[in-house]
């Protein structure tokens, strides 16, 4: 139900939205969806592009505490986020993510952190995701793991006012597999410039 009241009717009656390269997302596999966060819709938006009624798969959410407050909180709770304190994110919720990979679950992963509402860059983007990752596939060998980079661009991010446009363009899979042949510390660094490359290129097209 409240994937129905998001994806059919909230969104779309909210946004005007155009979305590029859904064919990029795999239907099957551990997949992390990393895009970039530029307003509390950001969550809603990916349900909508890439969630249930397009791959067929639940999402579930990695953000911060105060994201699962308020309105909008209330969507992404129920459609599978969990908090994490960003300033000092706990133990558990690592290994949840880790699990979740390894169960073969897509999860949202925000690179840049936090909310940024400038449109005009990709802010620097943190090794959380890359570390959640690899850690994902070293206790897992055979776990065929890949992240999608994807860019969310609002006419007006900071709020997004009554039929904002919004545009999201999903880029191809990085495969995790092709960076198991580096030590831990020099693979976070190679994925996570990859990872910030492909985000960059994906928003100068918008």
């Amino acid at each position: 139900l409240t994937y129905f009241l998001s994806c059919c009717i909230l969104v779309p009656f909210y946004f005007k939205i155009e979305i590029r390269g859904q064919k990029n997302i795999p239907k099957t596999d551990a997949i992390i969806l990393a895009p970039t966060h530029r307003s509390r819709w950001d969550p809603l938006i990916i349900a909508y592009a890439a969630g249930l009624f397009v791959t067929k798969r639940k999402l579930r959410y990695m953000v911060s505490e105060e994201q699962t407050r308020g309105f909008q909180g209330w969507f992404i709770r129920r459609l599978g986020g969990f908090p994490v304190d960003r300033d000092r994110p706990g133990i558990s919720s690592i290994r949840h993510s880790v699990q979740l990979l390894k169960n073969q679950e897509m999860l949202v992963l925000f690179p840049e952190g936090r909310i940024y509402p400038e449109n005009n860059t990709i802010y620097p983007i943190q090794s959380g995701v890359s570390r959640i990752a690899l850690q994902a596939i070293s206790s897992k060998k055979e776990l065929n793991l890949k992240i999608i980079p994807i860019s969310i661009l609002y006419d007006r991010p900071a709020p997004p006012p009554w039929r904002c446009g919004v545009r999201v363009n999903i880029g191809s899979p990085l495969e995790l597999k092709d960076y198991l042949g580096y030590s831990t510390k020099e693979a976070a660094k190679i994925l996570t410039d990859n990872i910030e490359l492909s985000m960059t290129q994906l928003h100068k097209k918008h």
